[in-house]
């Protein structure tokens, strides 16, 4: 497959320009080195995970970062974290060079822990998640949007299944000391069947016959490694709260597909799964033309006691909210709006200075001539492929 530009080079070559480091995140495959050698060609590249280059560090530290000219790539980089110390030596005595280190890692908790020890003020941290819709065609429900999948889509269901093996083998035991790797396996088939519901961790624990506490490690974990999105319930008031459990959606659709066994176009549009996987995908969407926009994640979902509910809600700038509903159906209808419509109404008597925008993102067979219609007074409908492009 050819290169594809991604949406997040605009932000990660000013970040470049700005720090002397970049640390670079995101699940394991997701394009990280692929964009660091395209967009910084004459870096030195070093893998962190080949035995005899995390020899060579370890043996003489000093002598092998000596040996280097930035700029440099190390990557995967959790594999060998004392190695921040060293890095930020060397920024200090040179803290006016830019674009200097470019470190790549798939465990994003400890990464961060390590770059907030070891690298505040020196660093810029930015997450690389799979393509987008907005990025290219090619990613789609049934598929996803990892690169690899997406140019040999035949191999799909044998890349997922390898995938998740180097994933468990890598990631899961590289983070903690999970035992078994097949109960960690049927959690991870159990929890797609979860898709796009409100966390119930004393289910999940009943299901497989294990403690909440373990539950909610493992989740932890999944959460860690960028393969799931938790999207909390919003509130205005910490004591009005309704809903406490935050929803779980596997962050790419062509993943939570290959757990459910779902192999072909057909199947998806027959499964009673359908629904969730699009409303899964709506919100890595969210969470991608966020973090491409190198601006902070925020995806909330909103449920109250009688049973109102609205997908998604995305704060603005000046106190602005976006409410989405999705909807997986080919044919739209105004009532699908209802929601949202109800939800403004609610917030008629506190109005918010920015405005509350309502996003109805559809499945249909075409694009619209324009990127948003009116479909109900106050209610836009959007394509999914350009709701990206809404939400800048």
């Amino acid at each position: 497959m050819n290169y594809i530009a991604r949406a997040i080079e605009p932000s990660l070559i000013k970040a470049a320009k700005s720090f002397p480091c970049v640390v670079l995140t995101g699940p394991r495959r997701s394009g990280k080195t692929h964009l660091l050698k395209h967009l910084f060609p004459k870096a030195q590249y070093y893998l962190l995970e080949d035995p005899d280059v995390i020899g060579r560090f370890r043996n003489d530290p000093q002598g092998f970062l000596d040996a280097l000219k930035p700029p440099v790539i190390l990557d995967e980089i959790q594999n060998v974290p004392e190695v921040f110390n060293y890095v930020r030596t060397r920024i200090d005595q040179h803290p006016r060079k830019t674009s200097q280190w470019f470190l790549t890692g798939s465990q994003e908790s400890s990464l961060m822990r390590n770059v907030t020890e070891s690298m505040a003020g020196r660093a810029a941290i930015m997450q690389l998640l799979p393509f987008a819709a907005a990025e290219t065609s090619k990613a789609t429900l049934l598929r996803g949007g990892y690169p690899e999948v997406l140019a040999r889509p035949k191999t799909a269901q044998l890349w997922f299944s390898s995938y998740l093996q180097t994933y468990l083998e890598r990631d899961v035991r590289g983070i903690t000391a999970v035992q078994d790797l097949a109960m960690f396996r049927r959690f991870l088939a159990l929890l797609a069947t979860r898709h796009g519901q409100i966390l119930n961790k004393s289910d999940l624990a009943a299901s497989l016959g294990m403690s909440v506490p373990s539950v909610g490690r493992w989740l932890d974990i999944l959460e860690a490694t960028a393969q799931i999105i938790v999207v909390q319930p919003y509130f205005e008031n910490l004591g009005k709260r309704i809903i406490k459990s935050p929803r779980i959606y596997f962050s790419d659709s062509g993943l939570a597909c290959h757990l459910l066994g779902i192999d072909t176009e057909a199947e998806l549009e027959k499964s009673p799964f359908l629904g969730a996987i699009f409303e899964g995908f709506i919100a890595a969407e969210i969470a991608k033309s966020q973090v491409n926009a190198g601006r902070r994640r925020e995806l909330y979902y909103f449920r109250d006691q009688q049973g109102l509910e609205v997908d998604f809600l995305v704060p603005g700038k000046n106190a602005s909210v976006t409410l989405i509903e999705t909807n997986a159906s080919r044919t739209v209808h105004s009532h699908m709006v209802k929601p949202m419509q109800s939800l403004t109404a609610a917030w008629s008597q506190r109005p918010r200075p920015g405005g509350v925008r309502q996003l109805l993102v559809s499945r249909a067979s075409s694009a619209p001539a324009t990127r948003s219609k009116a479909i109900s007074p106050g209610a836009e409908l959007v394509h999914w492929r350009e709701l990206a492009a809404e939400l800048i």
